[in-house]
């Protein structure tokens, strides 16, 4: 009787270690989700501000080429 009863407590205390560790995983997987999201926002603005940056030297660049030089 002892055997068994012991068999259920470890089983169970099994079951507690791989609940606290899957709370744990959760926790973990929603805090690295929100920095992937935080970083992809900060990697769009910053595409935003270097697309609009490139806007006036791109248009500087065409006019230095003069009018006789040729496009590609």
């Amino acid at each position: 009787m002892l055997w068994p009863m012991i068999a259920i407590a470890l089983g169970f205390l099994g079951l507690a270690v791989l609940g606290v560790l899957a709370v744990r995983v959760f926790v973990e997987v929603r805090r690295l989700a929100r920095q992937v999201d935080e970083t992809s926002r900060r990697i769009q603005y910053a595409a935003q501000d270097l697309e609009r940056a490139a806007g006036p030297l791109a248009g500087d660049a065409g006019a230095m080429a003069g009018p006789g030089a040729e496009r590609v």
